[in-house]
């Protein structure tokens, strides 16, 4: 047995899920159909992500979703090689980066189908859905085929 596997035992493995709000719902239901749905705000205009009850830029509800090209550019990123919470032992290397989006909003989010020395800032990334189980899927990136 491994010092890993010895240590596993001794805390809980159990990987954190998303807490849904009712003004999240359709996000997640989005995503399980492997959609990156964004809220729009029909007042000002403004594209909004992470997923709220009113427009952060005008205070109106008036909001509806619409569905996100799922392209965008690597902002930063930093990747785990070591000394990560025991529940994402099984993931490192793993590479948590900050993308823009096409549409305006900046998302936290993984970038996979790479090796971490392969990712540079600027690089054109596309979503891909990552299923945690049947009521999760996360929006991921990797780099776009040439």
């Amino acid at each position: 047995m491994t010092t890993q596997n010895i240590q596993a035992e001794q805390f809980d493995m159990t990987r954190p899920l998303p807490v849904v709000q009712p003004w999240s719902e359709a996000f997640w239901a989005g995503a399980r159909e492997g959609k990156l749905l964004m809220q729009h705000c029909k007042a000002c205009s403004a594209v909004i992500f992470y997923p709220r009850k009113f427009c952060p830029e005008c205070w109106s509800a008036d909001i509806e979703w619409r569905q996100a090209s799922g392209k965008a550019t690597v902002y930063t990123f930093s990747t785990a090689y070591d000394m990560v919470e025991p529940r994402f032992w099984a993931d490192i290397p793993y590479t948590i980066a900050y993308v823009d989006l096409a549409e305006g909003p900046r998302l936290m989010t993984r970038i996979v189908e790479c090796a971490p020395e392969a990712i540079k800032i600027g690089m054109a990334v596309e979503v891909v859905f990552h299923k945690l189980d049947d009521q999760f899927s996360l929006p991921f990136f990797r780099p776009v085929a040439k």
